[in-house]
């Protein structure tokens, strides 16, 4: 660990979108005080592992010179990279034999007639044509729509949130009236305007052209989804009196896309944005005495927002628009083979703060979208299409996430999972208990999952199948809140500071033959991130792991099957002393949860975004909110990176890399 740290003071409170709003008493499995089969089951695994290593060593010696040297030399894990340093830098850092680019980096030019950046005078009209801030999810679609192209392609890029203090040098919030100094700081009208378009979404078209990656100039798919572009609401909430506003009494058009963390892609080449953490900003009036406001205590909507956007733009002030948040917490469609296609809100796969949303077509022709309510206490669902995808006639999938049916998870104790079906007039989802309709339980689906006594989760945030093996994986943050009483066999720790991995396991077999529409499903743990030199982390790895990780945050898997984690520690990244960055491990055989560390980012920064080419030999990542550590500001940032020019802001940015041999990452 570098000594940068020192100038910074350090803060072991968790995110501050981490809330933690779920006051039911669902712990379904609080008798299971110590967790105690469920973590013997995953050290029993793991000692497995490790006698399979030990099976294996021992006929090393039939083998002669060396052969059987360097076959000792390789250990249990398949990925054969030397780690990169585990310490906080200024710059990243990447495995030896790696070479790790800038793609694109906030303010750079989207599309056409997009003006140069420039930071002391941003304007939102400028960042409506420039790549946003705090890139995330990264999704790759080949070019042409069809192919299996790794080298020419289109990227769908979220843009999760701004931060104002690394963004303006003038950051301040106007005078009260009959004042003439500020109370606190703040953003200027213009400022706010330029946050809404740094909101959203990019699309652009990149190309590999002797061995370098780069972004096609001028590209017809090119494009921005910002705050300020329509779009449409479809499923069962579209039209709902809930909806309407005096802008839109239609109750189905609505403008942005709000705090898109992660995301996914369907099977027929669209992708999913989603909308994460909503709640922040809205504000204003009195919402306890409105008539939504269990609605907005549950989603963490008060009268004070994060943001100042209420003060000049009247649809985030709860006084005068209080249906608007209602807009927001969905997962949005749109084509990115279309730059005119309207992006659509599909109401079906429900209303929370969604980290993403992944897909698998079931061997039934159904497809299943799995996404975790990224808050602590919060739930994991599954939503199962009610129609079958058709690869052979795109235009016949158009509609299939309007229709279909969403789930929570219940975990159980004996290693099962139970999904939990919302469905209106089902169990305790009745007008009896405020679920008027279907519309109402997917608006308030947090509520509706308390009620059928799902099971509250470690911070859920990415979900992904995994087309290998066709097992799911839940990266589940962290969770300091969770005591002594509540920890259950899936969420085993009290003051949860690292967060653990979970893997679902479908009925029917490995691979395509799982039964990813089933009722019940068997889990366990892949790890339990940590510091194992700390005895009260109490984690667990493979017992040749040599590093170790916190916050597993989003994952993507190779075209071998191996899981590539990345993490976000937030402002405990100075209280840990590690950077956050990409980690990744075997699934199967004996270097299964051996976790080698291949990817560093700057300080202040989280790793977001993992996505490989089909064929595994490029990763991109995005690199957000770089420097962000307590008391950095455009004028005193902790890096100035990627640029490392005086004057120059730290810029969140899309990283490329390859392999300098041309060869598969990892292997």
């Amino acid at each position: 660990m570098t000594n940068l740290d020192e100038r910074y003071e350090p803060i072991v409170v968790e995110d501050r979108d981490d809330i933690g709003s779920n006051t039911s008493a669902n712990v379904p499995l609080l008798e299971i005080t110590q967790a105690c089969p469920s973590r013997r089951g995953l050290l029993k695994g793991l000692m497995a592992s490790t006698a399979a290593v030990a099976a294996s060593s021992a006929a090393l010696p039939r083998m002669v010179g060396a052969a059987a040297a360097e076959e000792a030399a390789k250990g249990p894990s398949t990925l054969t990279f030397t780690q990169a340093p585990h310490e906080i830098g200024e710059a990243h850092q990447v495995a030896a034999g790696y070479d790790a680019n800038i793609l694109i980096r906030w303010g750079d030019k989207v599309v056409e007639g997009a003006p140069a950046f420039d930071p002391l005078r941003q304007t939102g009209a400028a960042q409506e044509k420039q790549f946003g801030y705090n890139c995330d999810y990264i999704g790759y679609q080949p070019l042409p729509l069809g192919s299996n192209s790794s080298d020419h392609g289109l990227l769908g890029i979220n843009h999760e949130y701004t931060t104002p203090d690394l963004m303006f040098t003038d950051w301040y919030r106007p005078p009260a009236a009959g004042k003439t100094e500020p109370t606190e700081r703040g953003t200027t009208p213009e400022e706010t305007q330029v946050e809404l378009a740094a909101h959203g979404h990019t699309i652009i078209e990149v190309k590999k052209e002797q061995g370098v990656w780069r972004v096609v100039e001028n590209s017809p798919y090119a494009r921005r989804i910002t705050m300020n572009t329509a779009c449409r609401i479809s499923g069962p909430a579209a039209g709902h009196d809930r909806l309407k506003t005096n802008a839109d009494p239609t109750g189905t058009k609505v403008f942005g896309v709000l705090n898109n963390c992660a995301g996914g892609k369907t099977p027929w080449g669209t992708i999913m944005i989603s909308e994460e953490n909503f709640n922040g900003y809205f504000g204003g009036g009195d919402p306890a005495s409105m008539p939504e406001a269990a609605n907005y205590k549950r989603y963490g909507i008060s009268a004070k927002s994060r943001y100042w956007w209420r003060e000049t733009v009247d649809r985030f002030d709860l006084a005068k628009e209080p249906n608007e948040p209602n807009r927001f917490g969905w997962m949005t469609e749109y084509d990115p083979y279309d730059a005119s296609s309207v992006p659509v809100k599909r109401t079906a796969l429900g209303r929370f703060k969604h980290e993403g949303a992944t897909s698998i077509v079931n061997k039934d022709g159904r497809v299943v979208f799995y996404s975790g309510d990224d808050e602590r206490f919060d739930y994991l669902y599954r939503f199962v299409t009610a129609g079958r995808y058709d690869p052979n006639d795109r235009a016949a999938n158009r509609d299939l996430l309007d229709a279909g049916t969403l789930y929570a998870a219940k975990f159980n104790g004996d290693g099962s999972l139970e999904w939990l079906p919302l469905i209106h007039g089902q169990g305790p989802l009745t007008p009896a208990n405020g679920f008027k309709s279907q519309a109402d339980v997917l608006i308030e689906t947090r509520r509706a999952a308390d009620a059928l006594g799902a099971t509250p989760m470690d911070r859920p945030e990415d979900v992904e199948p995994n087309p290998v093996n066709g097992r799911v994986y839940v990266m589940l943050t962290n969770n300091t809140q969770r005591k002594d009483g509540q920890v259950d066999a899936v969420n085993p720790r009290a003051a949860n500071r690292h967060g653990q991995i979970v893997e679902l396991i479908p009925p029917g077999g490995e691979g395509h033959q799982a039964d990813h529409t089933a009722d019940r499903y068997r889990w366990a743990h892949v790890l339990l991130a940590g510091d194992p030199a700390k005895s009260e982390d109490k984690a667990v790895y493979h017992p040749a792991t040599e590093t170790w990780l916190s916050s597993p945050d989003n994952c993507a898997f190779d075209p071998r099957g191996r899981l590539w984690i990345s993490t976000d520690q937030g402002e405990a990244q100075t209280k840990n002393g590690i950077p956050d960055g990409m980690y990744a491990c075997d699934l199967s055989g004996p270097g299964r949860a051996l976790v080698k560390f291949f990817f560093a980012c700057p300080i202040g920064a989280e790793m977001c975004g993992p996505e490989f080419t089909p064929d595994g030999k490029t990763l991109f990542v995005a690199v957000q909110h770089p420097s962000e550590v307590p008391g950095a500001t455009v004028e005193k940032p902790a890096t100035r990176w990627p640029d490392f020019q005086e004057g120059m802001p730290p810029r969140p940015s899309v990283v490329v890399i390859t392999k300098r041999d041309g060869g598969e990452i990892g292997a």
